[in-house]
């Protein structure tokens, strides 16, 4: 289940210990995991393209839940829930507090309410087992029965109430529920690079038709064989920044190219980009800021081509971003479509300087989602995606490069693991708050 992996990052470091774990089998393929050395304490880890993070020893839930760091954590947040409602209770009575910290208060009680009211059905289950379990040594054989069916409930409840816990504990990111723009740059390896480059662009298009998102092409520079230097696109869906902010990074393929006549394998790269897509209302620009261009469109394209001014160029002024789309025959969608690239870069660079201290200050096992960061290997020879930050390897490039079940798979894993550091933060956090 997805929680065993979750409930693994709450034991200690020193806990930590390299595994070899036997292949298993997902969606008809087979999935490996490898251990690597455990790094430094208080290093930050740069996925340079080799594997950096360890497999750690898994926990059961019972295990997890007997563990006192989570336990003296949802002791701290029921009181401090507790206190909150307390006081909003009793502000018409009690000037201690200002109008600014009730509302305060009232805002925590409310965010806090889901996860105390899964804390005390899973404190009532639990009570409910320890009685039952004194009703099956009475003598009545038809109340043992009844103790017997009562606790097989329970058993099956606690799992899911456990799980529910950690999931209201683990906090969201702010944009987790955007929808986002892809940006996909051929690096390394010439054409190799751009037919790659085509091909993980056709990949993410897969991706997105497989979770029934919708696919808005901003950019396409295409090369001569049939490659792509850089391209863009709006991808628009529940949870679509959330499923998809794992795959920003240097993408690394070895293969032999096309072009290659002596049959030796080639490495080349190319460059993921996920931007979250900020609505309008809550990420505003200054049209003063703006310098918009407008060109003829170049490219392929009929008589269309070269005979209007339909090709926008939006530059940024204060931070000398650029957008540009051509896709279009209108210059008014093409300046939409450039306004909500331009939009999408702006807000990623707030969002990154905003986490800047917090990437700084922590191990970031799942990695930065930067741009210059090595995060996964697809080696046909061996047919095999390495995906370097979790040390997981899929085999079949082919159906991986379809954007369906085994991009699905590898993505839920990251997401997982992504949770796991979230949990172990805030749980390191809280330890270092007490007196």
């Amino acid at each position: 289940m997805a929680y065993r992996r979750l409930v693994s990052l709450l034991s200690r470091r020193r806990e930590w210990v390299p595994q070899f774990e036997t292949p298993q089998r997902v969606h008809g393929k087979t999935v490996c995991k490898h251990p690597t050395q455990h790094p430094a304490r208080n290093q930050r880890l740069l996925h340079t393209g080799r594997p950096v993070m360890t497999t750690m020893k898994l926990l059961s839930m019972d295990e997890l839940f007997a563990k006192r760091s989570l336990q003296e954590h949802l002791k701290k947040v029921e009181k401090e829930y507790n206190e909150c409602l307390q006081a909003v209770t009793y502000s018409a009575t009690d000037d201690e507090c200002s109008e600014d910290e009730l509302k305060e208060k009232r805002t925590k009680v409310s965010l806090l309410a889901p996860l105390i009211q899964s804390i005390r059905e899973l404190d009532k289950k639990q009570q409910e087992i320890r009685e039952t379990e004194m009703l099956l040594k009475d003598d009545d054989a038809a109340l043992r029965e009844l103790a017997e069916l009562e606790r097989e409930s329970c058993l099956r409840d606690i799992p899911d109430l456990k799980q529910k816990v950690l999931e209201l504990l683990i906090p969201e990111e702010e944009a987790d529920m955007s929808d986002l723009v892809l940006e996909v740059t051929a690096g390394v390896g010439g054409q190799e690079a751009m037919l790659f480059t085509a091909e993980m662009f056709d990949m993410y298009e897969g991706f997105a038709r497989y979770h029934g998102w919708s696919f808005d092409v901003l950019e396409h520079m295409s090369s001569d064989l049939g490659g792509l230097r850089h391209a863009s696109a709006s991808i628009s869906g529940p949870q679509s920044y959330k499923k998809m902010k794992f795959e920003a990074g240097v993408h690394r393929v070895q293969r032999v190219p096309k072009t290659e006549k002596q049959g030796r394998t080639h490495t080349s790269t190319m460059t993921v980009a996920v931007l979250p897509q900020p609505t309008e209302i809550s990420f505003t620009i200054n049209p003063k800021d703006l310098r918009i261009e407008t060109t003829r469109a170049s490219g392929a394209g009929g008589q269309h081509v070269n005979t209007t001014d339909s090709a926008v160029r939006i530059v940024h002024l204060p931070t000398g971003l650029v957008a540009e789309c051509q896709q279009e025959r209108s210059q008014l969608k093409n300046r939409e479509k450039a306004m909500k690239a331009l939009r999408a870069k702006l807000y990623s660079m707030k969002l990154e300087e905003e986490s800047s201290k917090r990437y700084n200050q922590r191990k970031v096992q799942i990695g930065t989602k930067g741009r210059s960061e090595k995060i996964r290997t697809y080696n046909y020879a061996q047919d095999r995606i390495t995906d370097h930050r979790i040390s997981m390897t899929v085999h079949d490039v082919r159906s991986f490069l379809l954007g369906e079940d085994l991009l699905n798979e590898m993505n839920s894993s990251l997401q997982e693991f992504s949770n796991q550091e979230a949990l172990m933060e805030l749980l390191e956090e809280g330890n270092q708050v007490e007196p």
